[in-house]
């Protein structure tokens, strides 16, 4: 067996070593708790602002809209239930039926609790469009959320056009950009939304920090109260080293976004022509407009669990889904939802290629699809 592959970069990304590099001395040696007011919380407080002010310009938003959190998962959760609990007349939501479970389950959450929540279904390319919003959105809706991009499927949905519809309606829009960021070009001004959640571990960076960009003028209530950081909505000592550390992966992906993609593409194209060399019957999901690099494919009549297991034997990682549904061997919520057959459905990989494997890699891949499918 070769040197290990790693082909599931949608559930998480390798640590750049710039950003490590980046967070050491906040470890060691600047360990301040940049809130007190002595000398030596000064270069963590200036840090702070720093990392703020580079992640607001890498997504096309101000400092003060950047607010930090654990994580793309903490942040959809802080979006859906202040909204929800802050709104006395509990009005609807809208969402889609294939989120990532961080949305589904706080939507569940409120649902629990009387806040109405509508599901809106997909095309079958994995697509919501203005058309569909138009369907489900009424004027008395309080907030839609759609993901930017599909985590298990890659489609990229048309994030500025929904935003407009939902604001033609008077509500609020949301989306979990968890996927995208860092990704493809995203400039939360111009897409006019009002609320975008982001992981860093999804950008080369590290685990257990992300942000949530709240736009200016918009209110949402604190989700931890306690203390003052986080213009005192989001309370708890600010975690520097993982925060800088976000910031320089982000702005390294973002300063070479152009040059990654067209690596990825170019893999992609590769490994597809590949299986299509071997005559191996597959079906490619997600549309046309994907995230470069990720490949959902369905086998039909194979089994995904059991590719993804004889792959693992050979020393390579891929999955065949969203790696938080790893343990659930039913067809997923999102293959559900764009009704893709069973036949199909059942045998569906995802490879999530990133920006350092190469082709070798991608040549060792389909070799072991070949010896598993054929």
């Amino acid at each position: 067996m070769g040197a290990h592959i790693y082909a599931d970069n949608a559930a998480t990304t390798k640590l750049d070593t710039v950003a490590f590099e980046t967070m050491t001395p906040w470890l060691l040696e600047e360990y301040g708790n940049a809130s007190q007011l002595y000398a030596f919380a000064r270069k963590p407080k200036k840090a702070l602002v720093e990392a703020r002010a580079t992640i607001a310009e890498c997504i096309g938003a101000l400092p003060d809209e950047i607010y930090f959190t654990s994580g793309g998962t903490e942040s959809d959760n802080w979006v859906i239930k202040s909204s929800a609990f802050s709104d006395p007349d509990k009005r609807a939501m809208v969402t889609t039926a294939f989120e990532h479970h961080a949305v589904l389950h706080s939507c569940a959450a409120i649902e629990r609790l009387g806040y109405p929540v509508v599901y809106m279904w997909p095309t079958a390319e994995g697509y919501i469009t203005p058309d569909i919003l138009e369907s489900y959105i009424t004027d008395s809706t309080r907030l839609i959320s759609v993901m930017f991009a599909n985590n298990e499927i890659g489609s990229i949905q048309p994030i500025r056009e929904l935003s407009e519809t939902a604001h033609a309606h008077g509500a609020l829009f949301h989306t979990d950009a968890v996927q995208a960021v860092g990704h493809v070009k995203i400039n939360a001004h111009e897409l006019g939304i009002d609320f975008l959640s982001a992981s860093a571990h999804k950008f080369n960076g590290p685990k257990g920090i992300g942000f949530l960009y709240i736009r200016k003028g918009v209110d949402l209530k604190p989700y931890a109260d306690g203390g003052a950081q986080e213009s005192a909505h989001r309370a708890g000592t600010e975690n520097i080293a993982s925060i800088v550390g976000m910031a320089a992966a982000l702005k390294g992906n973002c300063d070479t976004l152009e040059t990654s993609q067209k690596h990825l593409v170019n893999l992609e194209k590769l490994l597809l022509a590949r299986l299509d060399d071997a005559a191996i019957a597959y079906k490619h999901n997600g549309g046309k407009y994907r995230l470069p690099g990720l490949l959902s494919l369905s086998f039909p009549g194979k089994d995904g669990e059991a590719i993804l297991h004889r792959m693992d034997l050979m020393g390579i990682c891929i999955s065949t889904g969203s790696a938080c549904n790893s343990k659930d061997t039913e067809i997923s919520h999102v293959l559900k939802a764009i009704k893709l057959d069973e036949k199909y459905a059942m045998g569906t990989i995802r490879i999530s290629l990133g920006k350092y494997n190469t082709e070798d890699d991608v040549e060792r891949i389909v070799q072991g699809l070949k010896k598993i499918l054929l």
